[in-house]
């Protein structure tokens, strides 16, 4: 009898553990992009464990900033831990090292890195990916509005010599040449580079009105160092992802005066009040905060729980159709994720459709200046 009694108990907890959803996350917590990282595995201890009544488990590994490792991460985490959806990662280079694996196993995606070419062009690949980060031609355009505006005429990039400096450029480049502005030097360097005295010196020779940084993280601090350095007196801007506190820390005077985008998160308490994004935006800081103090909430977190977001939204709907570990909830899950329509988030309204899997609009980006060491919100 107890022998009978045992086993109907372990075929109860089985089920139990069935129903369980399980997300699977690929974060760079160390390495280049620790700073993006960090802050998002930071953040999904703050995401909700119960949903739609089911019970949620986040199974959070470090790619360090690595796209081999990021590729290890996925294949673990789908046959291993039997994930019903994949986030991450951080950088645009791990999570196109995701790809293949996610749409191999029909397993949706949820990307946190900032190149378009994550979710652009559409294809059969890219039906299975989403992302939460603003694709480069978002913020390229206030980029480019906010140089017209300041009578700039000749402007220099300096990116990262991978998939996020070549996706910055090629979106920055089409719409500078539609204002009419002209790029006068192109230059590139690794995240990992302790010098750019070389790149520095050819932009230099060639007196841009302004000087563009395509990189992300503490890394993208050092080309402005060495502008700074050479005493460049133009212009310089950064892309939004530089959005964090530990840009700030390691650029310190040094970035002063930078102009870049950023998503209305980073600077919520700025917003007016009657901005679609102030509540959405200031319910992450808020919780963030109160776990990690005051000033330490970054860009790249609001990422994460945007992910959350599309994840709480799409999962009740999921859960109609079919149940969580089977290929129909994984389908069920991508198909709702793709519906979502007007849904706040930290950075933006989502409108998702099957050839817009990023979905935010005009109001997922602001512009702001390093002033006193943090960010001002440019009215």
């Amino acid at each position: 009898m107890l022998k009978k009694l045992t086993v109907a108990v372990l075929a109860t907890l089985s089920t139990a553990a069935l129903a369980d959803i399980n997300v699977g996350v690929s974060v760079s917590a160390t390495g280049p992009a620790a700073s993006l990282g960090i802050p998002e595995k930071n953040t999904f201890a703050l995401l909700p464990t119960t949903i739609g009544g089911e019970k949620v488990n986040y199974i959070v590994l470090d790619d360090a900033t690595d796209p081999t490792a990021a590729t290890k991460n996925i294949k673990k985490l789908i046959s291993e831990n039997k994930v019903d959806v994949v986030v991450g990662s951080s950088t645009t280079p791990n999570s196109l090292a995701m790809m293949d694996v996610a749409v191999e196993n029909e397993t949706p995606m949820i990307s946190m890195a900032g190149s378009a070419i994550v979710v652009e062009p559409m294809d059969a690949k890219r039906k299975w990916v989403f992302k939460t980060a603003q694709n480069d031609a978002h913020m390229a355009t206030a980029l480019v509005q906010h140089m017209t505006d300041k009578n700039v005429q000749s402007v220099a990039f300096i990116g990262f010599a991978d998939a996020y400096g070549e996706g910055w450029y090629k979106e920055f480049a089409k719409i500078a040449e539609a204002r009419k502005l002209k790029i006068v030097a192109s230059e590139r360097f690794q995240r990992n580079d302790t010098s750019v005295t070389g790149q520095i010196l050819k932009i230099m020779a060639a007196k841009p009105d302004a000087v563009l940084v395509g990189g992300a993280g503490t890394p993208a601090a050092l080309p402005q160092k060495a502008l700074k350095e050479k005493g460049y007196k133009g212009l310089i801007y950064q892309t939004h992802g530089v959005a964090n506190n530990d840009f700030l820390r390691v650029g310190g005077k040094d970035v002063e005066g930078a102009f870049l985008p950023v998503g209305p998160m980073v600077v919520a308490a700025q917003l007016p009040a009657d901005n679609p994004v102030r509540k959405s935006a200031l319910e992450y800081v808020t919780k963030y905060e109160a776990a990690h103090g005051k000033g330490s909430v970054s860009s790249f977190g609001g990422h994460a729980w945007d992910a959350g977001v599309l994840l709480q939204n799409a999962i009740p709907q999921a859960l109609k159709k079919a149940k969580p570990g089977t290929v129909e909830f994984r389908r069920a899950l991508r198909d709702a994720i793709e519906g979502s329509k007007n849904l706040a988030g930290a950075h933006g309204i989502f409108n998702l459709t099957p050839n817009d899997h990023q979905g935010f609009d005009q109001r997922a980006r602001v512009m702001v200046t390093i002033e006193n060491n943090t960010w001002k919100l440019l009215k």
